[in-house]
């Protein structure tokens, strides 16, 4: 497996843009155990018991967790459910509950969001082939590739052809010509397994501003950030390395860009409200939300399951399933997850160390679920 902390850091955040980040994007459904119960959600530790409609956090686990060691700097831990609100943040982050970060690939399930609404609104299908929606980028060999495939991450794209690192002055036309000039290897087709790429997210991203007019960063505005309240969540600009005041961390000297793929800035508040309008039901009519937590058949026999929304999959141990998606960006390595209702609702980041092994960034993210839901 691709180093976890080296493969998501700022200089080589595009080598392979398809396996960048896939192990972090992919730890907690690949780790948190199996269970073949599918009923509703229950309280996600044995004890202590849920005490009426409340669900306590593991308050001494999550302290363990977050103490400043040899596999991260600094953490900050939001968590809130009925009758329960627990933020924290220890070690060098900043101690304020609305300090900003890069939330790198948790800006799929944005981009994922505003697709869904284009779906139900007519301009988009999840049937609809990519190659009819971007005809001047996309091969007419990719024709069999829908958006619904990209969305689900099935679309059987494959490395990209040729490197791709920051500071190129790379557009996102720019990055899927990494995928679709002459030359490059031809996506799987038939596809026979669900495959992480974020070359999905660029094409889905350009797809957007096709289908609207308007750029990608506009339409996160116009139907999420503003009618949310997101006060402190956006697109930068390509060029834009600044972060707002306060930023969890100082901000490093590194231009981090990955647009829609994974280029966001957020807060814990902004995320938290983000998961339970998602999950909730607020952003999406009933036909989309069934697809946030419907698993496509590859990915019924994944190891790393993504939702047909794009949306990570896991159970946690005592059966309950939460849904919801990790990144990183920068020096931020963050995630938020959520029961399937969105009333619970954990957002994490923290500052890896270099020495951080993919195998401990596995059991860190698994344990903070645990602990905090």
């Amino acid at each position: 497996m691709t180093n976890l902390v080296n493969s998501c850091s700022p200089k080589s955040r595009w080598l392979p843009l398809a396996a960048a980040c896939a192990a972090l994007a992919t730890v907690t459904a690949a780790a948190l155990p199996a269970s073949a119960a599918t009923g509703g959600d229950r309280a996600l530790l044995p004890a202590p018991a849920a005490v009426g409609d409340r669900y306590p956090v593991d308050e001494a686990g999550l302290a363990k967790l977050m103490a400043p060691g040899p596999e991260a700097n600094g953490t900050m831990v939001r968590v809130t459910g009925p009758g329960t609100r627990w933020v924290k943040a220890v070690g060098p982050v900043s101690q304020d509950p609305a300090a900003s970060f890069r939330i790198g690939s948790m800006t799929k399930m944005f981009t994922s969001t505003v697709v869904l609404q284009l779906v139900a609104e007519g301009h988009l299908g999840l049937n609809t082939p990519i190659a009819e929606v971007l005809p001047d980028l996309v091969p007419a060999a990719w024709h069999p590739i829908t958006v619904g495939q990209l969305l689900s991450h099935t679309s059987g794209l494959g490395l990209p052809c040729g490197e791709l690192k920051d500071g190129m002055g790379l557009t996102p036309q720019g990055v899927v010509a990494a995928w679709t000039k002459e030359g490059c290897p031809a996506p799987e087709y038939p596809v026979t397994r669900q495959q992480y790429n974020g070359g999905n997210y660029f094409l889905l991203g350009l797809a957007i501003e096709k289908v609207t007019g308007r750029s990608y960063a506009d339409e996160v505005q116009r139907r999420i950030a503003r009618p949310l309240g997101l006060h402190h969540t956006y697109v930068p600009r390509a060029g834009d390395a600044s972060m707002p005041t306060p930023s969890l961390a100082e901000p490093t000297p590194q231009e981090p860009w990955a647009w829609a793929e994974g280029g966001m800035i957020s807060n814990a508040p902004d995320v938290e409200r983000f998961m339970k309008a998602l999950l909730g039901g607020r952003l999406l009519p009933p036909a989309q939300q069934a697809r946030l937590t419907e698993l496509p058949e590859l990915a019924r026999t994944a190891k790393l399951p993504f939702s047909a929304a794009g949306l990570m999959t896991a159970r946690l141990s005592d059966g309950t399933r939460v849904w919801g998606k990790t990144g990183s960006m920068a020096q931020y390595t963050s995630g938020a997850f959520a029961t399937a209702d969105g009333r619970r609702v954990v957002t994490y980041s923290y500052l890896p160390t270099p020495e951080l092994t993919s195998d401990q960034a596995v059991a860190r993210a698994v344990a903070l679920i645990e602990a905090a839901l």
